[in-house]
C-alpha cells in the first residue's frame, strides 16, 4: 500500500472516495503539508473492499467522500481504535455517536471535535444558515419558534460529478430550482443545530457557476416576538465570531450588490452581512461562502487540523476581511 505526497509525516490519512470532487479538493489542501501522509490505492484496488478496509485501519484518519448510501458500510469497516473518521456525506450529521463538525457553532464545539473519533462535516447550505442564525437564537436575540425561511444559491459543483456533467454538457442551464417536496435532506441538521422548534422553509437553487454559495434568511423584525434590532444582531454576530480567522462579519455599510463570480479560486472563509431597512422593520442575514470550501473540503481539513491538534487554518485558503469576490 503506497504512501504518497509528503515528507516527514506524522499522521496518515486515507480518503475513501478520493477521486470525487470533495476528495480531490481535500487532497489539494493537504498538498505540501509535512504533518500528513496520504495512503493511496491505485486504480485497480480503489474499489476493492479488502484493500479499502486495510487502508482504513492502517490510517490515523479516514475521510469518507462517498455517496450517502455507501457511507455507513464504509464506516463499519473501521475497527481499529486509533482511527478517527470524518464523514463528508449527509448521512451522520444528526446521528448519535457522531460529533457535528462546525467548530464555530458554539463555545464547546471545537473542543468536542478535538476529542471526537467520528466527526460529520456540515452540509454546505446548513453551514451558511447556521452561521447566520444559530448564535442569535442561542443568545435569545431571535425566537427559536419562528417559521424561518432560507433562500440559497449554489454553484453546480455541489451536486457531484453527475450535476457537473449536466451543467457543462447542456450549456444552456441558467438556474435549477429543486427541493419542491419541501423535504430536503439538510433540514434536520438546520433545525437541530439552530435550536428551532420547526424546520425552516428551504428554497435552494443551483446556478450556472462552478463554485460559490449565497444563503439568505429574511427577517420581518417588526412582527417577530422578542427580536432584536438589526444593529444588535450584527453586533452579536461580530462578538460571536470575534477572533475567528474563517468567519467574518462585515461592517454596517452594505455594498450595493453582492456578486458570486465565475472563474474564482477556491476559498475556505465565510462572509456574513446584515442588511436592514431604513425604518428597522426588516432585515436580511446573508452568508457568502464557497460550497466546496467552508461548505465541504475546507471544513473537512479544518476539522482534521483540530482533531490532529494542529493549527486550525493550516492548508486553508483564506481571503482578506473585506474581499467579497
Amino acid at each position: 500500500m503506497a504512501k504518497t505526497g509528503f515528507q516527514d509525516m506524522t499522521k496518515s490519512i486515507f480518503i475513501d472516495g478520493a477521486a470525487g470532487t470533495t476528495g480531490l479538493e481535500i487532497t489539494q489542501r493537504l498538498s505540501g503539508r509535512s504533518e500528513f501522509t496520504l495512503i493511496a490505492l491505485d486504480e485497480a484496488r480503489r474499489k476493492d473492499v479488502s484493500a479499502r478496509r486495510e487502508a482504513m485501519n492502517d490510517a490515523d484518519f479516514v475521510i469518507l467522500c462517498l455517496p450517502d448510501e455507501a457511507v455507513n458500510d464504509a464506516a463499519a469497516m473501521v475497527t481499529s481504535a486509533h482511527t478517527a473518521i470524518i464523514d463528508a456525506s449527509s448521512v451522520n450529521r444528526v446521528s448519535a455517536g457522531w460529533t457535528y463538525g462546525f467548530p464555530e457553532l458554539n463555545a464547546a464545539q471545537r473542543e468536542a471535535i478535538a476529542a471526537a473519533k467520528r466527526v460529520s462535516n456540515p452540509g454546505c447550505y446548513p453551514t451558511g444558515f447556521l452561521a447566520l442564525l444559530a448564535p442569535l437564537v442561542a443568545a435569545g436575540m431571535l425566537p427559536g419558534d419562528w417559521p424561518y425561511t432560507v433562500n440559497a444559491l449554489s454553484g453546480y459543483s455541489g451536486g457531484g460529478k453527475a450535476m457537473i456533467a449536466r451543467f457543462q454538457e447542456a450549456g444552456n442551464i441558467a438556474a435549477r430550482g429543486y427541493g419542491y417536496d419541501l423535504a430536503h435532506k439538510h433540514l434536520p441538521e438546520m433545525q437541530k443545530y439552530a435550536g428551532l422548534s420547526h424546520p425552516p422553509l428551504f428554497a435552494p437553487t443551483v446556478v450556472n457557476a462552478f463554485r460559490g454559495m449565497i444563503a439568505e434568511i429574511p427577517l420581518p423584525l417588526a412582527v417577530m416576538p422578542g427580536a432584536a434590532q438589526a444593529d444588535n444582531l450584527r453586533l452579536a454576530l461580530s462578538r460571536h465570531y470575534a477572533g475567528s480567522p474563517i468567519i467574518k462579519v462585515q461592517d454596517a455599510v452594505m455594498p450595493a450588490e453582492l456578486l458570486m463570480l465565475n472563474g474564482v479560486e477556491g476559498r475556505d472563509d465565510l462572509q456574513i452581512y446584515v442588511a436592514a431597512s431604513n425604518d428597522g422593520q426588516s432585515a436580511r442575514l446573508i452568508a457568502m461562502l464557497d460550497n466546496l470550501g467552508k461548505g465541504a473540503s475546507g471544513a473537512a481539513v479544518q476539522n482534521l487540523n483540530i482533531m490532529a491538534g494542529l493549527e486550525e487554518t493550516a492548508g486553508l485558503r483564506l481571503m482578506a476581511l473585506n474581499d467579497d469576490a
